[in-house]
């Protein structure tokens, strides 16, 4: 029995902290920390009014690493889930290495004025983890995450090469808004806007944002024209798949998400720098944040489903096969669960699962670790029981 640390209480935050409580054989305690006190005692209410579980609470700023040492040194957790913004993976992994914590995270850190998507300052800690004896898991979401690990799985059990990788993710589900945004808009919208980059025959190669497309058929959702995007797990994958000859990231955008999204490019509300306004700077982004809804507010009516997987092509017993591997989930059925839509349910459910691989030593090793250096037969056996049931079609 573990205790465990949840950093962070967003939508993803609700989820994990749900499914956390849910998980009595492996968390002996649980406890969710953020900077905004009244958000935590808000979702441990829904908790245990849901669950009958009751979970500690504490306040917390993430950036603020003696006061992260603090809190860790206090509580004792085996092991921290951070589900904070990108920006303070550092910080919290700087803090686990001081109070002697694993750790684990489901989005990779990146540099608050640049739009830059890259594992190097994480993959920086490996030694400093090694040498303490912890253990870092980067990326216990969904993509990046079980993405990762579906291609570890077919890596393992179907083919004997993987040559070539297209990751698509669907959202065909609707939230009634003019224009919102699933998870945090700051971290979404610099995602959507910066430069498509994919990987083929050893080399990155970029496009325009968005200049990209091509349809898809998506399983429980049916054809979808999807773009191509450059994600995380594109990085650490081209580096330990083998055999790869090209991997590219695909997602899918409604046409009135698009336009609001060109629109509010145009008139400079998307810019991630500095302006002057009313003899005061504002970062116009962070402005449009304040505006938008709050991703976790969407999941009460939300309806449709998602479906994400990976399209795998390569070689078995010497014959080209091509698999596709892939989950479905229902908005509806998430919040009747959890209170939260199924792009929050996604996220947070993995990170449980990732978690409990730590925990119970399923996975275990000291330094850091991307998702698919790990065995993913425990981990995919666990997220289908916990809420994530995957499927393999041959293709």
């Amino acid at each position: 029995m573990s205790k465990v640390l949840i950093i962070g209480a967003g939508g993803v935050g609700g989820v994990v902290a749900h499914k956390a409580a849910m998980e009595k054989q492996h968390f002996s305690d649980v406890m969710l920390a953020s900077r905004t006190l009244s958000k935590v005692e808000a979702i441990a209410a829904e908790v245990e009014q849901m669950h009958g579980r009751k979970i500690r609470t504490a306040q917390v700023d993430a950036d603020n690493v003696p006061q992260l040492v603090k809190l860790l040194n206090e509580y004792k957790p085996q092991v921290v889930i951070n589900v904070a913004l990108p920006y303070q993976d550092l910080h919290i992994m700087d803090a686990c290495l001081e109070a002697g914590v694993d750790y684990l995270d489901t989005a990779n850190y990146e540099p608050p004025d640049v739009a830059k998507f890259e594992y190097k300052w994480q993959w920086a800690y490996q030694d400093r983890y090694q040498k303490a004896g912890r253990m870092a898991l980067l990326g216990s979401g969904f993509d990046p995450g079980v993405t990762n690990v579906f291609c570890a799985y077919v890596q393992k059990h179907l083919l004997d090469e993987v040559h070539y990788v297209d990751i698509v993710d669907c959202n065909a589900g609707s939230h009634g808004k003019a224009f919102a945004t699933n998870f945090n808009p700051e971290i979404n919208i610099r995602e959507i806007t910066a430069r498509g980059r994919f990987w083929e025959n050893g080399e990155w190669k970029e496009t325009d944002p968005l200049s990209v497309s091509r349809i898809f058929d998506y399983p429980g959702v049916g054809e979808k024209k999807s773009f191509l995007l450059y994600h995380e797990e594109l990085e650490s994958l081209a580096k330990n798949l083998k055999g790869l000859k090209r991997i590219r990231f695909w997602m899918t955008f409604g046409d009135a998400y698009l336009k609001h999204l060109e629109v509010l490019g145009n008139v400079g509300m998307t810019r991630i720098d500095e302006v002057e306004f009313d003899g005061m700077k504002i970062v116009p982004i962070k402005f449009l944040r304040a505006l938008l809804p709050d991703p976790a507010s969407l999941a009460k009516g939300y309806s449709g489903k998602t479906s994400i997987g990976c399209l795998c092509e390569g070689i078995k017993d010497g014959k080209p096969k091509r698999y596709f591997i892939y989950n479905i989930c229902d908005h509806a059925e998430t919040y009747k669960e959890v209170r939260a839509q199924a792009i929050s349910y996604t996220t947070g459910v993995p990170a449980v699962t990732g978690a409990v691989m730590m925990v119970t030593k399923q996975w275990k090793g000291t330094g850091v670790f991307n998702m698919e250096q790990l065995d993913p037969d425990p981990f995919l056996a666990d997220v289908a029981k916990r809420g994530l049931p995957w499927h393999v079609e041959e293709r």
